[in-house]
This record gives C-alpha cells, sequence and structure tokens, in this order.
C-alpha cells in the first residue's frame, strides 16, 4: 500500500521498512506514527514475511517526535477523541514497534542521528545494527521535558549510571556506535553504506532458520524477562510443546538425518 512518511516492501521473506521523512530527520508526526503502526501490523499479518528490518534515509535514523507537531501545552496528539482507545491509557508509543504482541522479530539498522522516540526500537528491537556514523542521545530535558519510556528502557538496556548519564546531559552529549558497541546497546557496527547490506544479511540467517521455532523462542526470551527464573522457564516450555506439534517441527529432524537443506513451511 502507499506510504507517504515511510516506505515499505517485502523481499523474500524480509520486509524492509524504512523511515523516509530525511529533511525533517525522520521525526516522527502523528501522520508517521499512524503509518508505521499500519505497516507493523501488514508485516505481522502477512504470512510471505518472516522478519522486519527498520531503518532510515538520510543521515537521521529518528530524531524522535517532531517537536513542530508538539504543542505548547506538551501534551500527546491523538487522532481519535482523548481516551477512546486503550492505546491511548498506556504509555505513549510512537514508533515503538509492538514488540509486546508481535511474534516477527525486528532487526533494527540504525543509519544516523538516533536520539528521543528514535531509541525505542535501540531498546525494543530483537537486532540492533549500526552504521559506524550512528550516534545516540536524548534531548528531552534539554526542551523542558521529562524523559519517560524511552529512558525507563534505557535504564534496562544499559547500566543505571550510564542511563542517567544519557537522560542528564540531554542534547549535550552523544554517544558514539563505538561506545554502543562496548555497551551491548547494539551487536554490531557496519560501514556505513554496507548498513542495509549486511541487514539483510542477519535477516537471511534469521530466516534459515525454522520461523515458528524462531517466533516461540523470541516469546520465551521476551515474555520470560521480567519474571522469576522457574516461572520464565515454564513459559519457555510451553511455547516449546506448542511447536512440536508443527510440520516444520518434523521437517527438522528429517532434514538433518537426510543431510539436505530443511523446507520451512511456517505451518
Amino acid at each position: 500500500m502507499p506510504f507517504d512518511t515511510i516506505e515499505y516492501r517485502v523481499d523474500g521473506h524480509t520486509a524492509t521498512l524504512t523511515l523516509n521523512r530525511p529533511d525533517a530527520l525522520n521525526a516522527l508526526s502523528p501522520h508517521m506514527i499512524t503509518e508505521l503502526r499500519t505497516a507493523y501490523t501488514e508485516a505481522e499479518n502477512d504470512d510471505r514475511v518472516w522478519t522486519l528490518v527498520v531503518t532510515g534515509t538520510g543521515r537521521a535514523f529518528c530524531t524522535g517526535a517532531d517537536v513542530k507537531a508538539i504543542p505548547g501545552d506538551g501534551k500527546v496528539i491523538n487522532e481519535r477523541p482523548y481516551l477512546s482507545t486503550y492505546e491511548q491509557w498506556e504509555a505513549p508509543q510512537e514508533g515503538t514497534p509492538p514488540f509486546r504482541t508481535m511474534t516477527k522479530p525486528v532487526l533494527a539498522a540504525i543509519n544516523g542521528l538516533c536520539c528521543g522516540a528514535g531509541l525505542d526500537w535501540v531498546t525494543t528491537g530483537d537486532i540492533v545494527i549500526a552504521s559506524e556514523r550512528a550516534q545516540f542521545f536524548d534531548p528531552h530535558v534539554s526542551i523542558g521535558l521529562v524523559a519517560g519510556r524511552e529512558m525507563v528502557r534505557l535504564a534496562r538496556v544499559l547500566p543505571r549510571t550510564v542511563a542517567l548519564r544519557v537522560a542528564l546531559t540531554g542534547k549535550h552529549e552523544r554517544m558514539s556506535a563505538q561506545r554502543a558497541y562496548e555497551l551491548g546497546m547494539i551487536t554490531e557496527i557496519v560501514e556505513h553504506d554496507r548498513l542495509l547490506e549486511r541487514a539483510h544479511e542477519i535477516a537471511e540467517i534469521v530466516n534459515s532458520n525454522a520461523p515458528l521455532a524462531v517466533r516461540g523462542t523470541r516469546l520465551a526470551i521476551l515474555k520470560g524477562v521480567n519474571v522469576p527464573l522457574h516461572e520464565a522457564e515454564m513459559l519457555a516450555e510451553s511455547f516449546r510443546e506448542r511447536v512440536t506439534r508443527t510440520e516444520d517441527a518434523l521437517e527438522g529432524p528429517r532434514a538433518f538425518v537426510e543431510k539436505r537443506k530443511p523446507q520451512w513451511q511456517c505451518r
């Protein structure tokens, strides 16, 4: 379907979603947020898609909410009547992938500046890689706003003191891709011109595995990370049991014994 502020395409089993407001440094406008949610739904509901890659155009990945679209009182803009939808009762998600309910893995390829709400892809993405030109920071306190969910999430990814430094220095300090890699915030630094190519290479590696097993593994980790270990183990076991009832669970061992490449059916 056509979009105004993003690009969306499917090649093989990989969907690529590109933030495409380079003149605005890919800042999130209300319209862009609506288009992102539509694209996430499209990827999740499309049986062809096994993995979603998200990147940006221009010199920024995403610089957070479009300040020009923020009212003077700082309130969140809603396209539907106030509190008429469940999402309005939640913490604002803006461009965040629906990682709590989405089954398919998201690979974020950070191509440049990444700050504010742009960090949501870093903290909720399943695999995160970055261009050597990427820089990370959070400007909220520098424009008079509290750093909300973005920094709460970052404090789950980084050591507390590092997250606090990012949050409290605001726009005045930027973290390099190298430092982000050293801290485990991203998993790989890529030569800038090869970023999307490398993202697709990793997506193909993921897609070479049994897709339902990938989804069950992802859900087991994400659903279990904030519960006691034993309960997390039992939850993971329930996902494993479900996948054993699929055709792919039979195909994997059969292909191994027959020394051939498995033919995954995603069923």
